[in-house]
């Protein structure tokens, strides 16, 4: 079967819905396509029990949607599963439908995007959403591992009590890899941990949110024109978490409580795993990314004229005093299972044009590439810093859905009469919406790019500060969600 449809949005996760809002807001005809069954798969398959999000919820509101609770609050698993599955109610979604392929029909100045089970859809414009994070990311030496130790992805872990008896080697100390080790541990499991390069950044100094000293700071503000290089767009999240109404990962607090910290891994061989020495200067980039950050905020607290309370952070040096160690016997350290946080790659094959550079990431500018009426969006650093959350959507969803008003226009008046629908085709109708009718660069070096301290790792992770800065929106807009209390206050 193929359809015809104005617009095609290959995801359904937050970036989609968002591009999704703003169509319907225009009234302009679309399709959301989402392989999962439901809404927010990545939130309710891909993250553990306890996860929660690392941005407070003034920065992860989509759209239309102001969360009713505290703005300075942390949402939990569950709740951003509720969230997306009520945003989505009211939009035009089609589950349990997978994208495999989408090649251009230059004679006619459209795509066509097909599906696993056969069908096509004849469109103008389409818009891939499917974030970053496609496939986990695990070394090809996990092969040489012994088959009797377990080894999942941070993807597939839930909580401690699913793993078997035993320590566990958590390898990556970006943001999944922390989270998870201090849950380990606090649940009384041995953890041994491989440290990376990720930075830290306290969750609160003097008085506020990191993030909203951030955003003070202008970090979210950022361009991708201004990162020392390309793939410093991929660089790891800082260790940071918002469990427990938010609180600070410390790798020395790990070493104080018990967690053997270790160098990188760089190979396995007859239950030994080789190490890197590096611990040391992978603990001393973590601490001066946190200094960094905090000399930072004392500058615009002076240049500013704010009056907010002094705070010195506590100077923790655990770490330092554990042996660096270059070779770990698992069998000897009593390790039966290992999680891999070592981040995803992904994988936009199903794009059957030349757009990917060459490490495999969209060629755009703001998410529009070279080919007319195709478009990206919900990638880090796709404009800015706060890109890849929640908190960029707003901005990045709507510049998205105005090119294609503008597109649309203009395919419209070229091609009224030149574009037949193939033979066949059907005309989608889609249940209309009911809403439609200066800080330095070490400063973004040294902090790991924190601006990427989303949830999780990515996925995730726009529409407000508090205090609350001007909205972005030139007009009010009526939710397309009703808020779950009904008192909800207005910020």
């Amino acid at each position: 079967m193929t359809t015809r449809v104005n617009t095609i949005i290959v995801g359904g996760g937050q970036a989609g819905l968002a591009v999704s809002y703003f169509l319907s807001l225009q009234g302009r005809e679309h399709l959301v396509l989402e392989q999962a069954a439901a809404p927010a798969e990545a939130w309710r398959n891909h993250r553990w029990d306890s996860f929660t999000l690392n941005t407070p919820n003034w920065q992860s509101a989509l759209p239309g949607a102001p969360h009713a609770r505290d703005p300075d609050a942390f949402m939990s698993r569950a709740e951003i599963i509720a969230y997306l599955e009520r945003y989505a109610e009211r939009l035009p979604m089609r589950y349990n439908t997978r994208v495999i392929g989408i090649e251009r029909d230059a004679r006619w100045g459209s795509y066509v995007v097909t599906t696993v089970d056969g069908e096509s859809f004849v469109t103008r414009n389409v818009v891939i959403a499917t974030g970053l994070y496609q496939r986990p990311n695990i070394p090809a030496f996990a092969a040489e591992f012994p088959a009797e130790v377990l080894q999942i992805h941070s993807d597939d872990y839930r909580n401690p009590q699913a793993l078997p008896k035993g320590a566990v080697l958590v390898v990556g100390s970006a943001q999944s890899g922390a989270q998870i080790a201090e849950e380990l541990y606090e649940a009384g499991r041995k953890v041994f941990l491989a440290v990376g390069r990720a930075g830290r950044t306290p969750r609160h100094y003097r008085g506020r949110d990191a993030n909203w000293w951030s955003e003070k700071l202008g970090i979210y503000e950022r361009t991708v024109d201004q990162l020392p290089s390309p793939r410093a767009k991929f660089a790891g999240k800082p260790h940071i978490s918002g469990t427990r109404g938010g609180h600070t990962l410390d790798l020395h607090q790990f070493a104080r409580d018990g967690v053997t910290l270790l160098g990188r891994l760089e190979s396995v061989e007859n239950c030994v795993v080789r190490l890197r020495s590096d611990l040391h200067d992978n603990l001393a980039a973590a601490d001066r990314a946190e200094a960094e950050f905090v000399r930072s905020v004392d500058a615009y607290v002076v240049n500013a004229g704010m009056l907010v309370p002094e705070e010195t952070l506590p100077v923790l040096r655990d770490g330092f005093d554990q042996k660096i160690l270059t070779e770990l016997n698992l069998s000897a350290a009593g390790i039966t299972n290992i999680i891999w946080a070592t981040g995803y790659a992904f994988d936009f094959s199903m794009v059957r044009l030349p757009v990917t550079d060459d490490d495999g990431f969209p060629i755009q500018t703001r998410g529009v590439t070279a080919f007319r009426g195709l478009f990206f969006v919900g990638l880090p650093w796709l404009h800015t810093a706060k890109s890849g959350l929640i908190y960029g959507l707003n901005e990045d969803a709507r510049y998205i859905a105005d090119r294609i008003a503008g597109q649309s226009a203009i395919s419209e008046r070229e091609q009224a009469i030149t574009f037949p629908p193939p033979k066949g085709a059907a005309l989608l109708q889609p249940e209309p919406s009911r809403a439609a009718t200066g800080w330095t660069d070490r400063v973004m070096t040294l902090i790991g790019l924190s601006a990427l301290s989303l949830t999780s790792d990515g996925f995730a992770s726009a529409t407000g500060l508090y205090p609350p800065p001007p909205h972005d929106p030139p007009q009010q807009i009526e939710s397309i969600i009703a808020p779950a209390d009904a008192t909800a206050r207005q910020r």
